[in-house]
């Protein structure tokens, strides 16, 4: 598994675990990529090698030092939107996230979690790998008004900082952020410097407001977000969609490509990264950068 040291990670060989899972030992100074490949159709690619990858730092190529195609371990937030425009579809909400915490695996670790003029999360003080128990979570989630979505994904990177495996926010909601006290920017740098993956679905979503019906649209800024964070954007006009979308999440990162390099440099400042891949219709969805900081050795 990776342990995060800023967002230099020790990363080093593969350790064969008897479980699907693969776990990581930790040795040497390394950036850890973790790559979602499709193809023209949208379909993921699985049996890509470590020849078919290319990785630039600052548009530079890097030898690729880590390999692995095998699902590894996540802990992961799933924080929905339940300010008041969500009242008649949040059942349907609650059930595609039901589908997303029913296919975690065993290593892999979460928390339920809500945002409105309020931020939530069950359990409270722990990350459990109980699916059975998350379901149920899901039923405490409450409701409110204001919609502080980037304060709440805020606080779930925070939740997620000390953990060691693969740290994941996936977040829901069907609007703008209303009243945070923070914006996508200081989100999006906080992601980046603790090696967070962001996952957005966003509803396009029509309600009686209590005098007339409105049609809402998801955040702008939660592409952006997912997409420099090497995660997922999905934007759906039918909560028929819901179920499918948050399945989709969880194949995606049970069948995401670990990469790592060794930067040739450590001078604390963000890199730009990109990820190809040289078979011709595939496309590679990763995090688009790094700090390159140095990192003080953990007695692993």
């Amino acid at each position: 598994m990776f342990r995060s040291l800023g967002t230099i990670l020790l990363a080093a060989a593969v350790l064969v675990a008897p479980a699907a899972a693969q776990k990581f030992k930790l040795s040497t100074l390394s950036v850890p990529i973790y790559v979602t490949v499709t193809d023209i159709e949208k379909r993921l690619v699985p049996d890509l090698v470590l020849d078919d990858f290319e990785v630039l730092d600052n548009g530079r190529p890097q030898p690729i030092t880590t390999f692995d195609n095998k699902p590894t371990p996540i802990t992961a937030i799933v924080m929905l939107d339940t300010s008041g425009s969500m009242t008649a579809a949040l059942d349907l909400v609650k059930q595609g996230a039901e589908q997303f915490l029913l296919r975690l695996l065993p290593d892999d670790q979460a928390q339920v979690g809500a945002f409105n003029d309020k931020i939530e999360f069950h359990p409270e003080t722990e990350f459990t790998s109980d699916r059975d128990r998350l379901v149920s979570l899901l039923k405490e989630l409450d409701f409110g008004y204001p919609t502080r979505l980037y304060d709440a994904v805020d606080e779930s990177i925070a939740r997620l900082e000390a953990m060691p495996e693969r740290k994941v926010v996936l977040v829901f909601t069907d609007g703008d952020d209303t009243s945070s006290k923070l914006g996508v920017g200081k989100v999006n740098d906080r992601a980046r410097e603790k090696d967070v993956m962001i996952y957005a679905i966003g509803l396009v979503n029509e309600y009686f407001n209590g005098q007339q019906r409105v049609r809402s649209q998801p955040d702008r800024g939660l592409k952006r977000l997912a997409e420099d964070t090497g995660g997922g954007y999905f934007e759906l006009k039918r909560t028929a969609d819901l179920n499918e979308t948050f399945t989709r999440v969880a194949q995606e990162l049970h069948s995401q490509y670990v990469l790592g390099f060794s930067p040739e440099t450590l001078d604390g400042k963000v890199h730009k990264l990109e990820v190809r891949v040289k078979k011709s219709g595939m496309n590679a969805r990763a995090r688009k950068s790094y700090v390159a900081a140095s990192a003080t050795p953990s007695g692993l």
